[in-house]
């Protein structure tokens, strides 16, 4: 007969302890202890079976280039690290209706042409929910195989008996252990759950691909330990408002956790977008002060975006201070920089810097192009639009070089550009034909082009 006992377990880290405690040892984040019920089965092992384990060496293991299948969709096998790999478990999460169970849905659809076969699982589904979304995603018929489910154990000899090649689980919350007492989506529950399914991908060699709810402050609710379980971890990021979608990589065991997909979401699901430079810089104003364009890098890929600034008179005792798409702290840093070695009197003014198309950027390479932004907007001078900024600032007022520039400024030129305004440092390694190159040792250096 089973024994239950109370234990407490940390909703961030998921340390367990025999009593309530304040901090966390292992995180040492405040009132994250909650206390839940687990059944602990007793077993008897006998003393006398030993299995043997012999270690393998490393030239013995085979890692054939046929390990990955692709999922046809270019964006998500690019974050994958080159498609879906055999025995990978993938937990995806992201906001609520921001296109998770869609993506998935879309995934399944393309695996299924392919002879592929796939389970999909929905714990807050019915059968012709699914249907339903499908034929709005135009699917076609294949072996794409159904389940309305929670029990695990019963989804574990599902999967058993048919053995498919992929298995989508949506969502790990509403997934739960009958040998487990306390309640779907609880720290155990969570944790136990995940652990099975590790064992499954791992064992039986099923890529499985986990879907999980968010908290408040954006990040995959349950316990840490629920990322540190799985191979990949994929965050869904944009703005309900907004039609663009990023698809981010913050762990992947296969691949760079630097890429990003980017998608549009229509009437018809999400539609890959292969320029993401060209679609971030759809509606830019000509000749409007406080606007720039920059080039970022994410991943291997560059980035356009558009940098605005807005620096007024301020109605209050203390100017305000917004950022949107970049970090906050950085901007302040920057106008105090712009404000001691420019001698610009922003004090008395209101600064708000936006990056256009609400993608957040928080490399260092941003800081040239939003001192621009805010030189132009102050003095009231258009830049020229034609012209781009990359660079790294710091506090002496030094411009310092930054990573992948020659790449930064090819995608510039493909863009048609004609000017762009960088480190010297970059400059003077970069020879690229077709675009006017202009380096830039300090901040002083700038005020030529305003």
């Amino acid at each position: 007969m089973a024994k239950v006992k109370n234990v407490f377990y940390c909703k961030e880290c998921g340390h367990e302890s025999a009593k309530w405690v304040g901090q966390c040892p292992g995180c040492k984040e405040w009132n994250t202890f909650v206390e839940e019920p687990v059944a602990k089965k007793v077993t008897g092992v006998s003393k006398d079976r030993r299995i043997q384990v012999e270690p393998t060496k490393i030239s013995n293991v085979n890692c054939d280039a046929d390990e990955r299948i692709s999922t046809s969709i270019g964006e998500l096998d690019r974050v994958l690290g080159g498609g879906i790999v055999i025995g990978s478990l993938v937990l995806v999460g992201g906001d609520p209706g921001i296109g998770k169970s869609t993506l998935l849905l879309q995934m399944c659809n393309e695996l299924a042409s392919k002879q592929k076969s796939v389970l999909y699982i929905s714990g807050e589904e019915s059968l012709k929910q699914i249907k339903m979304r499908a034929s709005r995603l135009n699917y076609v018929e294949g072996e794409l195989l159904l389940l309305s489910e929670t029990n695990l154990d019963l989804i574990e000899e599902t999967v058993r008996k048919i053995m498919p090649d992929v298995v989508i689980i949506d969502s790990i919350q509403t997934m739960f252990r009958e040998d487990i007492s306390s309640a779907p989506g609880s720290v155990s529950q969570v944790r136990e759950t995940t652990n099975s399914l590790m064992q499954i991908a791992k064992g039986l060699g099923i890529s499985i691909f986990i879907v999980g709810h968010v908290t408040k402050e954006g990040v995959v609710a349950g316990p840490r330990v629920l990322e540190h379980m799985v191979d990949t971890v994929l965050y869904f990021e944009g703005d309900n408002h907004a039609s663009y979608r990023i698809l981010r990589a913050v762990k992947n065991r296969f691949g760079s956790t630097n890429e990003i997909g980017v998608f549009e979401m229509r009437n018809i699901g999400l539609v890959e977008v292969t320029n993401p430079s060209e679609y971030m810089l759809q509606g830019r104003p000509d000749g409007e002060s406080g606007s720039i364009v920059t080039c970022a890098i994410e991943g291997t890929r560059p980035i356009m975006v558009e940098v605005q600034a807005l620096v007024c008179q301020t109605n209050f005792n203390m100017p305000r201070r917004t950022a949107a798409g970049t970090d906050y702290n950085r901007v302040n840093l920057l106008l105090a920089v712009v404000e001691k070695r420019l001698g610009l009197q922003l004090a008395s003014c209101d600064a708000y810097v936006n990056v256009a198309g609400g993608m957040r950027i928080n490399e260092p390479a941003l800081d040239m192009s939003i001192i621009l932004a805010i030189m132009s907007s102050y003095k009231n001078r258009p830049l020229d639009g034609k012209t781009i900024a990359f660079g790294e600032v710091g506090l002496t007022g030094e411009v310092r070089s930054v990573s992948q520039a020659e790449q930064r400024v090819i995608e510039a030129r493909k863009m048609g550009y004609e000017t762009c305004i960088l480190p010297q440092v970059n400059k003077e390694l970069i020879e690229i034909k077709g675009i006017k190159l202009i380096g830039i040792k300090t901040l002083r250096d700038l005020l030529q082009f305003l």
